[in-house]
């Protein structure tokens, strides 16, 4: 059965479709676009394009298939390069349309090359990992990644369409799978405390029966929030709320190297930095970092760094974010589980000791 979620941004909107098995729901867009006359390219990687094979041939027949590197490296500005020579080569005009058959690397690498290409091109986007199914694949924020930081080269760019298939998911492996529940955790802390509570009483799994309205759920709040503030310009709160992690999260992965921790594992340790901090401004309560810290823990996620990384580099990393307003950072911090905020006026020392509680040096 194919459920849909209507993303509201005028001429900009589109839907988000929710299937056990959406393989025909993407065949059938393939379709109507080529009887349309427009061109068909696809983006994923070699693992996918190996482990998918059959879907992939159902989904998207005989389009031309870019497969590039699996892994956060394949995010940058060479592999940007890698896609439009592909769509180049392939005479993908500005009728043509652009596939994301992926996880978050994908789908951001995909987003962005369909931004770029001729100023702007349609991409859908089909997630095979939670991550990308929860958060990633919904919004429209595209980019790469840089020697200074990751996701500072970049676009809004929405996609046409997003197409849900949790079938996907049980050849996700379980490393994977836990970096997407960090995503999870992230939208009951910042909007949600009822899933957060029910994350704690059960972990969730690809077995859960719950997981596809658990995928609904979190997208059902990004749709919201990005439909009131889709470019990240309210003064306060809004989009911004989405970044509950990210500040310490991506400084981690920058300083540690790309690909040394998943997106979704550097968001974990990102978490329970961003509930130490929240404790030292007194909105936390120490129970509550318990709670959040327990909860990251049981769904095999890290909540301290796996060996220190020094502070003077993720403080660098930190300032060079995207997220700097007017020279200063901006932090979402946590009022009380299922309910965020962003906050500017923070001193260094609280953040300095809330990366060193979870193994900074």
């Amino acid at each position: 059965m194919l459920e849909k979620l209507t993303v509201n941004l005028g001429e900009r909107g589109y839907a988000i479709h929710f299937a056990t098995d959406g393989a025909d729901a993407v065949r059938d867009q393939v379709t109507a676009l080529a009887k349309a006359g427009r061109r068909i390219a696809v983006l994923t990687d070699l693992n996918l394009q190996r482990v998918h094979a059959v879907a992939m041939r159902t989904m998207f027949k005989d389009a031309e298939v870019l497969a590039v590197e699996p892994g956060e490296t394949a995010k940058s500005v060479t592999g940007l390069a890698q896609v439009w020579d592909f769509l180049a080569a392939n005479q993908v005009d500005r009728g043509g349309a652009l596939f994301a058959f992926g996880g978050g690397v994908v789908g951001d690498l995909g987003g962005f090359g369909a931004a770029s290409w001729l100023r702007g091109i349609d991409c859908f986007q089909v997630p095979t990992t939670l991550l990308a199914m929860v958060d990633s694949s919904v919004g429209g924020k595209t980019g790469v990644n840089i020697a200074a930081g990751k996701n500072l080269v970049g676009a809004f760019h929405q996609p046409r369409g997003v197409f849900v298939s949790t079938a996907l998911l049980a050849t996700l492996p379980p490393r994977e799978f836990a970096a997407g529940a960090a995503e999870v955790i992230k939208y009951g802390l910042l909007g949600d405390a009822a899933l957060f509570q029910q994350l704690e009483q059960r972990p969730l799994a690809v077995s859960s029966g719950d997981l596809p309205a658990v995928i609904r759920r979190c997208c059902a709040l990004k749709a919201r929030i990005v439909e009131a503030d889709e470019r990240e310009t309210a003064a306060e709160g809004g989009r911004a709320l989405l970044n509950l992690g990210h500040t310490f999260a991506h400084a981690v992965e920058n300083v540690a190297g790309y690909g040394e921790y998943l997106h979704g594992e550097a968001v974990a340790i990102g978490l329970c930095a961003a509930a130490r901090l929240s404790q030292k401004l007194g909105y936390t309560p120490p129970a509550d970092v318990a709670r959040i810290e327990a909860v990251v823990a049981a769904q095999g996620l890290p909540t301290r760094l796996r060996a220190p990384l020094p502070y003077a580099k993720l403080w660098a990393a930190m300032t060079r974010d995207k997220k700097v307003r007017a020279g200063g950072l901006r932090f979402v911090v946590l009022k009380r589980v299922g309910e965020a905020a962003t906050q500017s006026d923070i001193p260094a020392a609280h953040v300095e000791t809330s990366f060193r509680d979870v193994g900074a040096q």
